[in-house]
């Protein structure tokens, strides 16, 4: 199969097809991140994105299947069930894959899932241009004959608004779902922007029940469910679009409700609060991202998957403090209010992919709940 990738700006770059014949339009962004892939094309933060792998071979270790799960029931290798992004783009895709856990090939994958993929193309030059003029809509079309009209590619390119997409409605669950422990310390509610199942696993892991609730339930209903604490989740889109969530995430700190921001989730509750965000040139995606705690001065290497940010400046004015802050661009990594026990951080504490330098702040989460039950 051909394949063409036409960017807004009237880029178009010509290459080879794998994965699904079809049409996908998305924002055309870009990942550093050396492995992962399988966690990475089901992140639900990737979802309304065509990814550019910057590593120059991708599936050489192939793709496990989805019944390969944990002792809670979720998947090993993935970050929810099903592929989330528009459409990959990689220099070099492995056709033979090497590992005991491997069923299938990346291109088998992707078209079993109908997502469209380009290969044999120079990356490095792409994500120059993403670099220095910034992500952009872009169209990803593979075919097998007669090739599509690359005027017509680049208007549904240029009709493309991320920014205006509410992309945490698809990706949130659509009922109350409920994982149990066995010997269970309590539960700890997530407002579901599209979170990642590792997020799910970190808390199970802690002895904790997890309810994900849907997108838009009010406070009202998740205090009802009686948690310890609540995590406010991951999820791709404008943190700005999301009122509903952000209306949920007032009535729960004026509840005294414990609260852990994740990526898009630490947008929000900034939000909540009254500071600003903003969106990035060509945000922080990857698994080696380094973010300081300003209160001790150490170093951690973070995974990262986001495109916006919280405005340095307006922290004043939310009563927040500064926790975390990005060593190479010194954006808002993370902020703290421990007197109404809130924690939020930009990275994922839960890797996958990625390191687990940052694990703790689950733990140091636990501890809010634990002292806040104590006062109880």
């Amino acid at each position: 199969m051909k394949a063409l990738l036409v960017l807004e700006d009237g880029t178009v770059i010509k290459g080879k097809g794998f994965g699904a014949p079809g049409v996908r339009a998305g924002e055309v962004v870009f990942t550093t991140g050396m492995v992962g892939y399988t966690e990475s094309l089901t992140d639900p933060s990737y979802a309304g994105q065509i990814l550019v792998f910057t590593y120059p071979l991708i599936g050489n270790y192939g793709v496990a299947p989805y019944a390969m799960v944990d002792d809670f029931g979720l998947p090993l290798h993935f970050e929810s069930i099903g592929i989330k992004v528009e459409g990959v783009v990689v220099h070099e895709v492995c056709a033979k894959p090497s590992h005991w856990a491997s069923r299938k090939s990346l291109d088998e994958w992707l078209q079993e899932e109908g997502v469209p993929g380009i290969w044999g193309i120079d990356t490095r030059e792409l994500v120059k241009k993403l670099r220095e003029e910034g992500v952009m809509p872009g169209v990803l079309a593979v075919f097998e004959e007669e090739e599509p009209d690359p005027g017509q590619l680049l208007e549904l390119a240029r009709r493309v608004n991320y920014s205006e997409a509410r992309l945490a409605e698809r990706v949130s669950v659509k009922d109350l779902t409920v994982y149990r422990t066995a010997r269970s310390r309590g539960l700890i509610a997530v407002l579901d922007c599209g979170v990642k199942l590792s997020i799910v696993r970190a808390l199970l892991r802690r002895g904790f029940d997890v309810a994900l609730i849907p997108y838009g339930t009010p406070a009202e209903r998740v205090v009802d469910l009686e948690p310890l604490g609540v995590v406010v989740s991951n999820g791709p889109g404008n943190p700005e679009l999301y009122t509903e969530v952000i209306e949920a995430t007032e009535g729960l700190i004026e509840c005294g409700m414990p609260i852990l921001g994740i990526c898009l989730g630490h947008q929000l509750v900034s939000l909540t609060l009254g500071a600003r965000t903003y969106k990035l040139l060509y945000g922080h995606r990857g698994v080696n991202k380094p973010a300081v705690d300003v209160r001790t001065g150490r170093c951690y290497v973070t995974s990262q998957n986001h495109g916006y940010a919280v405005d340095l400046r307006t922290l004043k004015q939310a009563g927040l403090e500064l926790w975390f802050i990005n060593a190479d661009d010194q954006t808002v990594e993370g902020v703290i209010d421990e007197r109404r026990g809130l924690l939020c951080v930009q990275f994922h504490p839960e890797a996958s992919p990625g390191p687990n330098d940052t694990a703790w702040v689950f733990d140091y989460f636990i501890k809010i709940i634990e002292k806040r039950e104590k006062r109880l």
